[in-house]
């Protein structure tokens, strides 16, 4: 079979093909052909050397796969046929191996390509706005990337929820877009310093949560967006860097920062990150809630879709299809 391969760290154009062996499923384990693989920002981490405990060169990246399972493992209580979505080590292959556990159907009337959108993004985006931030009905959030795939999630749930969502962006296009899904005050941080955009859009009171994906600098200036009780979900650092929260802000501002790890999670506290499924099927299904699917590329040109992300050109969800 053809995947994808990370030979050593380092920029996009270390992704290459490469021919591997058809996985075989372990032990409550399936087999999936795969028909699309979701692109994250966290791969591009990987790729770069940058992802703590992430694998060693050389391995197949993806971490979301969609598909048909193919084949069954002992104890793996599913059928050959079944459509699913997968949370996967060795996602970026025509075939992949999954555990049951880490199995989601895909929802009636959804493509595969909207399906490997799902997983990371809804779950990561639910996670960190209610059941580590949150948020309830009328209160107000601050989006970072908002147009992006765990952005273009997190919007729309917020928006469902009843908060008042403010966004970030680097152009008017993306926010368009972030708009069409809910959110209010769009904010262009390439032309506007997005600190001062949210305290002059609330009387300097600030917003109750702020989820940071982003890291650096932009952590720290996030705290200062929030109103005193106000709480911060981190869950990455798409800058490169990890952010450094001023303890003296925390301390005067009774302010919270909560860590959020959708693997590590996943791996301690399941029941807590798989909680919303069931809503979240049944939203994606009715049409309530929308995978936003950017832009696809072919399983080759991997690379090429890393570098459409790190340019920052990518809005919604960027997949792969074999």
């Amino acid at each position: 079979m053809e995947a994808i391969e990370v030979s050593e760290f380092g920029d996009s154009d270390v992704l290459s093909t490469a021919e591997h062996d058809v996985p075989e499923p372990g032990p409550s384990e399936v087999r999936i052909a795969v028909e699309a693989v979701g692109v994250n920002f966290a791969d591009i981490m990987q790729r770069r050397g940058n992802y703590p405990g992430g694998p060693q060169p050389t391995y197949v990246p993806g971490m979301e796969a969609a598909g048909t399972v193919e084949a069954v493992g002992e104890n793996a209580d599913r059928e050959v046929g079944e459509r699913v979505v997968a949370m996967t080590q060795q996602g970026y292959a025509e075939y992949t191996t999954a555990s049951v556990d880490a199995l989601f159907d895909v929802p009636e009337g959804m493509g595969f390509e909207g399906a490997a959108g799902f997983p990371v993004q809804f779950l990561t985006a639910h996670n960190t706005l209610f059941e580590w931030g949150g948020l309830t009905d009328g209160e107000s959030v601050l989006i970072h990337a908002a147009a992006g795939g765990v952005g273009t999630a997190a919007t729309q749930l917020a928006s469902r929820a009843g908060a008042t969502v403010f966004g970030t962006a680097s152009s008017r296009e993306k926010l368009d877009l972030a708009e069409e899904l809910g959110c209010e005050i769009p904010i262009d941080y390439t032309e506007t310093d997005f600190a001062d955009a949210v305290n002059d859009a609330t009387d300097g009171a600030g917003v109750d949560l702020v989820l940071d994906g982003v890291g650096g600098d932009t952590t720290q200036e996030s705290l200062s967006c929030l109103t005193d009780f106000g709480r911060m979900t981190v869950y990455g650092a798409a800058s490169g860097e990890p952010g450094h929260p001023d303890t003296g802000t925390l301390l005067f501002n009774n302010h919270t920062v909560l860590g959020y790890h959708l693997g590590q999670a996943m791996g301690q506290v399941p029941g807590r990150v798989l909680g919303a499924v069931p809503d979240l099927t049944e939203a994606l299904t009715s049409g309530d809630l929308e995978v936003i699917v950017g832009q696809t590329f072919q399983l080759a040109e991997a690379g090429d879709a890393h570098a459409y992300i790190e340019n920052r050109e990518s809005s919604g969800k960027v997949v792969l299809t074999p």
